[in-house]
């Protein structure tokens, strides 16, 4: 995979609870710079659209712990695409889905997706669940017309695996984020099924690809 190839798959990420919109520039900076998405934390989504119109730009919802509640989440939604936003990552509610309330986890999904014309990207925080969890988690995305899987936040202890990436192709393309810092570890992810990684890394990552 060439740099460029490459870069329009990853979704160079700042999300920290200290994160400044000096740091928000400058992960926009280097996403224009390599041709990278960006994903950023919501309150600095009307900025960033008008600091750098030109790449493509992820916000979070429900983040991190997926505990909002669906009208909260729909709420964020709207607001984070009527700032710019193009593209939606949001949190299951992990709690609901470990009590077998799959209904719930369904119809919380489905509100958001039919909130916003733009992708939606389920986050299942795969550290979280057991195998037979990841499978319903994506099962309930699937069924709500999710856009992606992701596997992570990034907050919870683990992140992507090759395993986790392969298990969730099965259902929706899947966005890889947590723990992926490298061009070897990014290849290893979409050789898995993954078709886009999120990462703090991302000029490591494609500044490690071949150029042509």
């Amino acid at each position: 995979m060439n740099r460029a190839d490459l870069a329009a798959r990853i979704d160079h990420t700042v999300l920290g609870p200290e994160t400044t919109m000096a740091d928000v520039e400058a992960v926009l900076d280097a996403a224009a710079e390599w041709g990278m998405n960006a994903c950023i934390p919501p309150c600095y989504v009307a900025e960033a659209s008008e600091y750098a119109p030109d790449v493509l730009l992820a916000t979070v919802v429900g983040f991190p712990h997926g505990q909002h509640t669906t009208t909260a989440k729909r709420e964020e939604a709207v607001d984070a695409w009527q700032a710019g936003a193009d593209e939606l990552d949001m949190v299951i509610n992990v709690g609901r889905l470990k009590a077998g309330d799959d209904e719930l986890v369904t119809e919380d999904i489905s509100e958001v997706v039919a909130a916003v014309p733009v992708p939606v990207k389920v986050i299942i925080e795969t550290a979280l669940l057991t195998e037979e969890e990841k499978h319903r988690a994506c099962e309930a995305a699937a069924e709500a017309d999710a856009a992606f899987v992701k596997t992570s936040t990034g907050f919870a202890d683990g992140g992507a695996t090759v395993e986790d990436v392969a298990l969730m192709a099965e259902y929706l393309p899947v966005k890889a984020s947590g723990g992926v810092g490298s061009y070897d570890e990014a290849v290893a992810m979409f050789e898995a099924g993954a078709e886009r990684i999120g990462a703090s890394s991302g000029v490591d990552i494609v500044s490690g690809a071949p150029e042509e």
